[in-house]
């Protein structure tokens, strides 16, 4: 499983880093070739979110089915450790599945933006040789 949190985590890397260059001040030369890249990227990189949904899937399921520690049957420290180490776990994998989500919608909404932003300062352009 653990493959699985490293391929989102990567995943979840790609979208910050794409986010970052296309909201960076600074980059007007290279926005056109960025945007290109983000808009041919952003359907590949729309699987994330059935993933995430099948990975949110298994941390509710492996909740679930989590052994507790009652009084009658007693757990021992180690036992009581590696269930608050899973729970952790369990919290951490869950912070980055929303994160993933969150970075993907941020990134389609701006990269949405930016292209109307170019249409906008075409016709802008397109206006003021008319004139």
């Amino acid at each position: 499983m653990a493959l699985e949190w490293v391929v989102l985590g990567y995943a979840a890397g790609a979208e910050a880093v794409m986010l970052l260059l296309l909201t960076m001040p600074g980059l007007d030369a290279l926005r056109k070739g960025l945007v290109s890249v983000t808009r041919s990227a952003l359907k590949p990189m729309l699987s994330v979110i059935p993933f995430c949904m099948f990975l949110l899937m298994d941390i509710y399921w492996k909740y679930e089915t989590i052994l507790t520690c009652s009084d009658e049957n007693g757990c021992s420290a180690s036992e009581h450790i590696r269930h608050q180490k899973s729970i952790i776990k369990s919290q951490r994998n869950a912070l980055l599945i929303a994160t993933t989500v969150i970075l993907y919608w941020l990134l389609f909404s701006v990269t949405n933006l930016v292209v109307r932003v170019q249409h906008l300062s075409q016709r802008v352009e397109m206006l003021k040789k008319a004139d």
